[in-house]
């Protein structure tokens, strides 16, 4: 599960009510807002994860996904 909050008074808050028990271990990852954040770096995680496309994928994606004529 993931919760989202915000660091006030060097103190997480977060936006809705948690009832964690006393001694869970959490993990605290800072995130960036989208609109900080470059394309290239909302989309990281998934580039590169497929493999085996056409050499010319990026040229002629209309053709592979639609099956437009080649340009």
């Amino acid at each position: 599960m993931v919760y989202r909050g915000q660091i006030k008074n060097g103190v997480v808050v977060f936006e809705e009510n948690i009832n964690l028990p006393e001694g869970t271990m959490v993990r605290i990852e800072p995130i960036a807002s989208s609109d900080q954040m470059s394309l290239a770096e909302q989309l990281a995680d998934f580039i590169g994860c497929v493999s085996d496309l056409p050499p010319d994928m990026a040229e002629q994606h209309d053709h592979y996904i639609h099956g437009t004529p080649r340009r």
